[in-house]
């Protein structure tokens, strides 16, 4: 299960989704809006994704996690819009038999996510300024 929300992620569902009877752990990775990156103070967050290519990629993310690990069940939440500093941006939970698997599993799917998804990311400064943290990925950009 996989999906794009402008609304609040709510991780206990999205656990309890994860969860299957053959399996032992359950590995959850919440992803927040922090306050401070660097030196740089952040106001708010803006994410925008290319909301088709995205989830063929989170699919994708998930068939070959399902063929690398014994799991159960994989379950990706990632917010797009304005989201305010200590809310839950991406979530992801996966289940496995064992718990070296389940965080194996979660860490390839939040890292590949990470890499290879487009959804971007707009830190806003209490100033009214904002930057695409990774400028080559900015929407339109070349």
């Amino acid at each position: 299960m996989f999906r794009l929300t402008r609304d609040a992620i709510d991780y206990h569902a999205l656990t309890e989704s994860a969860r299957a009877p053959h399996c032992g752990a359950v590995v959850l990775f919440l992803g927040t809006v922090r306050d401070l990156t660097g030196e740089h103070v952040t106001a708010f967050l803006e994410y925008e994704a290319y909301a088709p290519m995205a989830e063929k990629k989170l699919a994708e993310i998930e068939a070959e996690a399902r063929r690398r690990w014994p799991v159960g069940e994989i379950a990706i939440v990632h917010r797009l819009g304005r989201l305010e500093v200590g809310e839950v941006s991406v979530a992801v939970a996966v289940s496995c038999p064992h718990r070296a698997a389940a965080f194996d599993a979660c860490r390839y799917v939040i890292d590949t996510l990470k890499e290879l998804v487009p959804i971007w990311k707009k830190e806003n400064a209490p100033d009214g300024t904002g930057e695409w943290v990774h400028q080559s990925a900015k929407p339109g950009a070349p």
